[in-house]
């Protein structure tokens, strides 16, 4: 090369250069600026015109505010499926304008919008910043996906060192850490694989991302100075803000966007037995039998799949060879006061009645489930169209729910789970658009014909939905979430834990996971050996687990009932022991059951709940409150039947958060909160420790959850500081609480004086209990300790409605 042909050369490579700065530099612009251009004010917000696209700030309550923003020309016709809340009562606020900056003003927030990048910050009434968008906020980028022409829709929001996030869901299989700050989720829904788009900050806010397609969380962008959210199709980003700042008050802005949980029986928060599967009538009555002549607390037994064949799914008909009489099984299991839930699926074989009903009203839909069992790929019906949910409801309910007299329904392969071939579910044609940008939302669909159908035409029995994938609002459909088809290992039984604490963070109220597991990947047939020790201990472990578990349920492959000869007398102990405490805390769970539906509470909590501002809760995977008393602290190490085992300590760590006393629930003893304690946990114990300040109603020893309305009530005082419950009672099962049946009264114990105060009854329902026996039980160590009725009560007390002072 010549040296003219050389400076050519280099004036091109400079030019070239030059031209890659300016698209770098025009596409950083393209991306960044989106200047205010106008706003204007109407009755719901603000709604800026920016120089690329439209936004707008909706206050839809002094403390719950919703973005949007699209690069269209006018925004989206949208109904939410997720918000169903219609705002019809005006939040009040202002509009200011302030050094390039327009503030949106309410009675808890102030709202800051830069004009010249559009972001906002969220500031408290004293200015402190509660988080902020980044300056790279919202944005839309064009894509195709499985051929679909769409839009990436993208938020990022600052998120400093010391914030941590939780919710996002459950991701059965996931073992990370229970904090998403620094580390990314995918958030699409998919066998095994869950999504609820809301996430809880220890900052004290809350985000909901109203958009149903598959998207992800990224939490350490920007090295780790920042969070983004992407959802890969959509035409505008969407997404609601909740100011707490704490946790419940966050979760109770949520569900008054989404909906509340309607009250379930009580009975249903007992014990569950199922198996995968009962498949015959005698079999599920020979279940019942031994519970009850062994005298083994259980409220509900459960028939998993299959109970149709020969027949293809969908045909609604039980095999008339296995299960001759549905409606007597059903019955006798009523007459053992016992209750019945039945799997049925939203997936259809040809060659029955109800697929041909459906498909020639153009109900089904091009999703497959390749039927691992005939062989056949069976069809999906439209979840999201409203008359084909109607119908799907009325054949159900007539061939099988409301003929034999059904009490519950397991909502199975609802993610819709067409293995591997995501696209073609993308590409799949709903009443109300592609797939693609409802790619969430299938449970939560068909959930809601479910409830709907069940409340219409089953109004004496409380709906009562087990689903394997939830997404957001799904709660005010009844339903709980249980953690899909998870294995029976110890490994598996450490995942539940942060799975369900970010369940129930996630604003799903009930949530469950198949207590020993669903099925081994290393044993023949997926089918355990109870009987061996190792899954002896796994399932002892894991059953405490259960017990406190916001639904407790006994499920997977191999036979293990609490009567099970593959349990050995001291584990049929120690699993009767946790079953017998189970029911004897149903006053305390039933009371919180009521604090869910009429306080949008949260039972199953998230240590940031009750500890937002000690930040050593933060990154703890395995403990969590039940309720506002008990500290739960489950044993996933594997202590007695490992290759060490004898070199093991029995021990496990336990965090006691700061600012509290704590009582080991087992001994009585009283510990200093703020310590790290290795706390004793041979096999019969899982730690479990009652803040002080606690107030806990035990019940009596019983069979099932109704069977002793009258009996006395155990109640425990945990002194050492001021506390208080409310206790709530109706009629267990129908929904005249609804209409006021129902009564409450609650207990305030002063630690100063050592005086309890039981306030007037409020309310009354057809066949109340008008008078109560309370033992009361002053905890101490050796006195009011561990899960036997306490032998001698510090005073016994009659109560008939009235308002009074006990003095101890």
């Amino acid at each position: 090369m010549n040296r003219i042909q050389m400076k050519r050369h280099s004036t091109k490579t400079l030019l070239l250069k030059l031209a890659a700065l300016l698209i770098i530099s025009l596409a950083a612009s393209h991306s960044t600026k989106a200047s205010v251009i106008s706003y204007t004010k109407n009755a719901n917000g603000v709604v800026f015109k920016l120089d690329k696209g439209l936004m707008d700030i909706r206050v839809c309550k002094a403390d719950i505010i919703e973005v949007k923003y699209t690069i269209l020309d006018a925004f989206p016709q949208k109904n939410s499926l997720v918000v169903n809340n219609t705002w019809k009562e005006k939040a009040s606020f202002t509009i200011s304008e302030r050094g390039g900056q327009i503030i949106v003003s309410t009675s808890k927030l102030n709202i800051t919008i830069n004009k010249t990048t559009n972001a906002i910050t969220y500031s408290d009434k004293s200015g402190v910043v509660i988080t902020s968008e980044g300056v790279e906020n919202k944005s839309m980028e064009p894509a195709t996906i499985a051929g679909i022409a769409t839009y990436n829709c993208t938020t990022k929001f600052n998120s400093p060192a010391d914030e941590a996030l939780f919710g996002l869901g459950c991701h059965p299989e996931d073992s990370l850490s229970i904090n998403y700050k620094g580390r990314n989720q995918e958030m699409l829904i998919k066998y095994m694989t869950g999504a609820i788009p809301v996430m809880l900050s220890n900052k004290g806010y809350g985000l909901l991302w109203d958009n149903y397609a598959a998207s992800n969380f990224y939490g350490a962008e920007a090295d780790n100075t920042q969070y983004k959210y992407i959802s890969e199709s959509g035409k505008m980003v969407d997404y609601y803000f909740f100011y707490g700042p704490d946790f419940d008050h966050i979760i109770d802005l949520y569900r008054t966007a989404t909906g509340k949980a309607p009250m379930y029986p009580k009975w249903s928060f007992g014990l569950f037995q199922s198996q995968d599967k009962y498949t015959r009538q005698g079999e599920i009555l020979g279940v019942k039998d031994n519970y009850r002549k062994n005298h083994i607390p259980v409220d509900a037994i459960v028939q998993d799949w299959y109970w149709w064949s020969p027949l293809p799914i969908g045909s609604h008909v039980m095999s008339p060879e296995r299960y001759p009489d549905p409606k007597a099984m059903i019955d006798e299991l009523h007459k053992a006061n016992m209750h019945a839930m039945i799997s049925i699926w939203p997936v259809f074989g040809s060659g029955t009645k109800d697929f041909d009903d459906l498909k020639s009203k153009g109900f089904l839909t091009s999703i497959t489930w390749d039927n691992f069992v005939t062989h056949t790929f069976d069809t999906y019906y439209d979840a999201h169209n409203p008359k084909a949910r109607d119908r799907y409801w009325e054949q159900a309910r007539d061939s099988v729910v409301k003929r034999y007299g059904w009490d519950a329904w397991w909502v199975d392969q609802c993610e819709p789970d067409n293995g591997s071939l995501l696209d073609v579910r993308r590409k799949a044609d709903f009443s109300v658009g592609k797939g693609i940008d409802y790619f969430n939302t299938y449970s939560l669909e068909h959930s809601k014909g479910l409830y709907k159908g069940w409340r219409k035409d089953i109004p004496g029995k409380r709906a009562v939905l087990l689903i394997r994938q939830s997404f957001a609002g799904e709660q005010r459909n009844a339903a709980t979430l249980w953690s899909s088809d998870i294995t029976c290992t110890f490994a598996s039984l450490r995942n539940q834990i942060p799975q369900g604490i970010n369940a129930c963070v996630s604003g799903i109220p009930y949530w469950t996971s198949d207590i020993g597991g669903y099925l081994s990947r290393v044993d023949k047939d997926g089918i355990p050996d109870w009987s061996l020790p190792k899954y002896r201990e796994l399932f002892t472990r894991w059953f405490q687990f259960g017990t406190f578990s916001p639904i407790m349920r006994i499920h997977g492959k191999g036979e293990r009932a609490l009567f099970s000869k593959n349990w050995d007398d001291k584990t049929k102990a120690i699993l009767l022991n946790y079953d017998k405490l189970r029911y004897r805390l149903l006053p305390y769970t039933y009371s919180l059951a009521a604090k869910v539906t009429n306080e949008n509470y949260t039972i199953m909590r998230s240590l940031a709940f009750d500890f937002r501002n000690d930040k050593n809760v933060y990154n703890i995977p395995d403990q969590y409150m039940f309720g506002p008393a008990f500290l739960v602290n489950p044993v996933t190490q594997q202590f007695y039947s490992s290759n060490n085992a004898s070199a093991q300590t029995k021990t496990r760590k336990v965090y006691l958060p700061k600012g509290n006393k704590w009582f080991n629930f087992w001994t009585g003893e009283m510990l200093n909160g703020g310590q790290t304690i290795d706390a004793d946990a041979p096999i019969e114990t899982m730690p479990l420790y009652v803040k002080a300040g606690s107030v806990v109603p035990m019940g009596p020893n019983v069979e099932y959850a109704t069977e002793k309305p009258a009996g006395a009530i155990e109640l425990r005082i945990y002194p050492g500081a001021n506390g208080e419950f409310k206790f709530y009672e109706d009629e267990n099962d129908n929904y005249n609480y609804e209409k006021g049946n129902s009564s409450t009264f609650s207990f305030k114990w002063n630690d100063k004086t050592r005086q309890l105060t039981i306030t007037d009854r409020k309310g009354s329902f057809p066949g109340m209990v008008k008078k109560h026996t309370f033992n009361i039980v002053l905890v101490k160590e050796g006195h009011g300790e561990n899960i036997g009725i306490s032998n001698k009560a510090d005073k016994s007390i009659s109560y008939i409605g009235k308002a009074m002072i006990v003095k101890l």
